[in-house]
């Protein structure tokens, strides 16, 4: 979820782990309106997301920023549209990108990267659409490689209270999904999109840990955000049903919904002090970290408070605030070396290192 404010805030702050031990999060660089981060196999630079189009490389050593893709003829920065998600193929070859069209759709198309580390234009393919009749505040966003080596999308519902179409659970429907793609495909027909989970209403980040665990915060509505885990050994998230509209949270919502027996949230929390948007979201898998590896760390875009949590089973065993005054969070990302890097509205780019 992201909006157009702007919020000021530290440089760095510093709290404790799980473990008593302390972190610092330390600014890295900066970016216009930053959504997004990734790495590729074999380049040292960041690749970075901006909301209005952009993809800018930025290379820790040097400092410098260049221009991977320009994408601002397809999309712009408007409230929660313009370009969301950004992924590298595995193999550093291939960049997809995440967006909304002057049509208000979502669009994911693939490029080939060039040796100097920007895209290759002529290469443009695009391997899913999804339409859209008029402008939405929930368009997903997010990408990810997971189970049997294809791209997961994420997509919001109808975008409207309520999801008053009910497509979240209609498992026909693309909307308020997630969604596997064949990332190799020559078209969007041989992409061949399938319905992975379904009952969403904004996943704005989820991902895939490295055992392939699927952890998906989704923003609520009116009262409760919540944090969604589906471990490797249940099918990482295939087949799931997360619940939305039926439920929000824990708690029922539209009674005119079936969802009995879906996936519980391991997380939620109410609308006030703890924040009011969920914002993913990743889990520790950085060894400067000791303290911390093995919990997911997630944010919240409205007090720019990040939390982490060790989680057993369906059961949170430890809950802690590690970080605060983050300003408006769009993502917590972990990229190829397994660093974490938390991107906020206002341009930050930090990154949490270990401290005392």
């Amino acid at each position: 979820m992201i909006g157009v404010a702007l919020l000021a805030h530290p440089h760095e702050s510093t709290a404790e782990s799980g473990s008593g031990t302390k972190v610092a999060l330390v600014k890295v660089t900066s970016a216009k309106i930053p959504v997004d981060i990734a790495s590729r196999d074999g380049d040292p630079g960041l690749y970075i997301a901006e909301q209005n189009g952009l993809i800018v490389r930025y290379d820790p050593t040097t400092k410098t920023r260049t221009t991977a893709l320009n994408l601002k003829r397809f999309t712009r920065a408007d409230v929660e549209r313009g370009l969301l998600g950004l992924i590298f193929h595995p193999d550093g070859t291939h960049l997809y990108a995440n967006y909304t069209d002057s049509r208000f759709g979502t669009v994911v198309a693939r490029y080939a990267m060039r040796a100097n580390n920007t895209a290759d234009t002529a290469t443009r393919t695009v391997l899913f659409q999804l339409p859209r009749s008029r402008p939405s505040v929930h368009n997903g966003g997010s990408l990810a490689f997971g189970p049997g080596g294809r791209l997961y999308v994420s997509t919001g519902d109808s975008g409207f209270g309520n999801d008053p179409a009910r497509l979240a659970l209609d498992k026909s429907s693309f909307f308020g999904k997630i969604l596997s793609l064949e990332p190799l495909a020559r078209d969007a027909t041989s992409a061949a999109p399938k319905v992975w989970s379904i009952g969403l209403r904004n996943p704005w980040r989820f991902e895939f840990d490295d055992k392939m665990n699927l952890w998906v915060p989704d923003v609520g509505q009116n009262k409760w955000e919540e944090v969604n885990v589906v471990w490797a050994e249940d099918g990482s998230g295939r087949d799931a049903n997360f619940g939305w509209s039926a439920f929000e949270g824990r708690v029922r919502n539209n009674k005119d919904q079936n969802a009995y027996g879906h996936n519980q949230p391991v997380y939620v929390y109410p609308h006030g002090e703890q924040g009011c948007s969920v914002i993913g979201g990743t889990r520790v898998r950085d060894e400067s970290l000791p303290g911390l590896l093995g919990w997911y760390v997630f944010g919240d875009y409205c007090t720019g408070r990040i939390s982490a949590m060790k989680v057993s089973g369906q059961k949170v065993q430890s809950l802690r605030t590690i970080a605060k005054g983050a300003g408006f969070i769009t993502a917590i990302r972990t990229v190829a070396s397994g660093q974490i890097y938390v991107l906020s509205l206002g341009g930050g780019i930090r990154t949490f290192r270990a401290a005392g």
